[in-house]
């Protein structure tokens, strides 16, 4: 079988997500399609706006084939340890042989120049990074003008600073660095920017989907923008008085943990040079978490990066250690959903890879990554209390 991997977090599934998924499967030929996808908490460092359950749901019914779970520490990191996280499990599990992402730029050999340079630094490429270190510009600054300065390129700063290209290039980075058979391939990106906020076309964003939810809890208003699949789980859930869920929800429980002093800083990556003490500081003046968040953000801390690191807080990953999280002998595969051709493609995983496959977790289990899952899920059902804190536990994967 010819196997193709996306990558996605579906919060919600709409209309680009499915032209993503059928552009999958007509550029690549598939005879399936395995997805990794983000599980209760997403890249941006917000609250998936529902369960990870519901949202595998969708993408079975939209035509995916095989859900495997992102371990919440991946889905929770910088771009490079989320695209590292995904391609290791689509390179582990044996059965992947393409992935295709979307991109602003729609074009791979583009991306594979610049991933080709950042994976295999050459000591000019080195010289020139630290040269403009020592003239007070950030790394991410520095990178890109050494790219530029390296490939001749002018043009790299509009790929550079689209964060889909930037994910794209991660991506291939990852297939690069495991030595990995899987070819990347990318399709052009339709439609709204992934942060506009308004609906405005076919394919408007998640952003404004979610946005739209949240200030009109309207599912009618959405039947434009998302396939009926979804608009029918949506409705279900609002019928079923299902809380949809979102970022500022968590403030309350962030602010407590800031002001009682009960966080290992030590344990986040991305807190440093003094973070801890002006986020300490400015809880104390802030009223909401967009606030806070306005208040502390910098040119080195970004609005998303801060939002990571908050979520992070909220789920206690502080309490867990980083080497023991990254370690790729915890990596698994966590199986969310399948339909019939799924099961095929779960049949040739169990004879090809080298990661263990879950469809049950069992409570006596001894994997640092997969407890900070089953801790995510806890602190999920804090925010929704139709959400099981053991279902991790309980549920089986959905079958259709």
């Amino acid at each position: 079988m010819n196997i193709t991997g996306i990558i996605t977090e579906y919060n919600p599934f709409h209309n680009g997500h499915l032209y993503h998924l059928n552009s999958a499967k007509k550029n690549t030929e598939a005879h399936g399609i395995v997805c990794i996808m983000s599980g209760n908490f997403v890249q941006r460092g917000e609250p998936a706006i529902i369960d990870k359950w519901k949202r595998a749901e969708m993408a079975l019914l939209n035509g995916v084939d095989l859900v495997l779970e992102l371990p919440t520490f991946y889905a929770l990191s910088s771009a490079e340890f989320f695209a590292k996280g995904s391609v290791s499990i689509l390179n582990s599990i044996g059965v992947v042989d393409n992935l295709f992402f979307g991109s602003e730029c729609g074009d791979v050999n583009s991306l594979y120049r610049i991933a080709k340079i950042l994976t295999f630094e050459s000591e000019e490429f080195k010289e020139i990074i630290k040269k403009n270190l020592g003239k007070g510009v950030t790394y991410a600054k520095a990178r890109e003008i050494a790219l530029i300065e390296t490939l001749k390129d002018e043009s790299l700063n509009t790929i550079l600073s689209s964060s889909n290209n930037i994910l794209g290039i991660e991506y291939i980075k990852a297939i690069l660095k495991l030595n990995s058979h899987i070819k990347p391939m990318t399709l052009k990106r339709e439609g709204s920017n992934y942060n506009d906020n308004e609906l405005n076309s076919i394919f408007s964003s998640a952003t404004s989907i979610r946005k739209n939810l949240k200030d009109c809890n309207s599912i009618k208003n959405l039947e434009n923008y998302m396939p009926k699949p979804s608009i029918d789980i949506l409705t279900n859930l609002k019928n079923n008085k299902y809380p949809f869920v979102f970022s500022e929800d968590m403030y309350s429980f962030i602010k407590y943990k800031l002001l009682t002093n009960c966080i290992n800083f030590n344990n986040i990556l991305e807190v440093k040079e003094g973070l801890d003490n002006k986020l300490i500081k400015e809880i104390y003046n802030s009223q909401s978490l967009e606030e806070f968040i306005l208040n502390i953000k910098s040119k080195r801390y970004t609005y998303t990066k801060i939002s990571r690191i908050l979520a992070q807080i909220f789920i206690s990953l502080d309490n867990y250690d980083f080497n023991s999280l990254i370690d790729e002998n915890n990596l698994y595969a966590r199986v969310l959903a399948f339909n019939d051709k799924g099961k095929l493609i779960l049949k040739e995983m169990k004879k090809k890879s080298t990661i263990p496959i879950i469809t049950k977790v069992q409570k006596n289990h001894n994997n640092p990554l997969l407890s900070l899952d089953i801790q995510s899920s806890k602190a999920y059902s804090i925010l929704n209390n139709k959400y099981n804190p053991l279902s991790d536990f309980l549920n089986s994967p959905i079958i259709k």
